[in-house]
């Protein structure tokens, strides 16, 4: 054989292959490389993606916390000044209950007070009228009696 019938049957195989590889195995293979790289790709876009999105949420999650805390110290501040104002309440409550009391004490006792005087006062007109008739029935005179009269009244007003 000669060399150059071999060289160019090689040659005419080596296009017939390169043409058959190129028709039918290169799309198919091609077609698989871009499927794997857009699913690659795909990939490190949901992974990006999952990433913002996990920035965010923490973001989020930090500044829900955020409100949370602030609004538990406002409950807080709240419920520790509507404790205050109900202290306070009670305490008023208390004060003006006691200044009743003593008020009521006073007047009971300035009406004891008044009813001991009243008391004091007949007894004293029973002496008084008790020591006139004895005085009427040792001697009359009648100017003596009634400077007695006189003073008593003076005395019991």
């Amino acid at each position: 054989m000669n060399l150059n019938a071999t060289l160019v049957a090689q040659i005419v195989v080596f296009f017939v292959l390169a043409w058959f590889t190129m028709k039918f195995v290169w799309p198919p293979l091609e077609k698989a490389l871009d499927e794997r790289a857009k699913k690659i790709a795909d990939g490190l876009a949901a992974a990006d993606k999952a990433k913002t999105d996990l920035t965010l949420a923490e973001k989020r999650v930090g500044e829900e916390l955020k409100k949370a805390r602030e609004s538990a110290a406002d409950v807080r501040g709240g419920a520790e000044k509507q404790a205050t104002s109900i202290v306070e309440e009670a305490r008023a409550e208390a004060a003006r209950i006691v200044a009743a009391a003593r008020a009521a004490a006073e007047v009971e006792a300035a009406a004891v007070v008044q009813r001991a005087k009243e008391d004091l006062r007949g007894q004293v007109a029973e002496l008084a009228v008790a020591g006139a008739e004895r005085i009427l029935r040792r001697e009359i005179d009648a100017k003596a009696h009634a400077d007695l009269l006189s003073n008593l009244k003076q005395e019991l007003s």
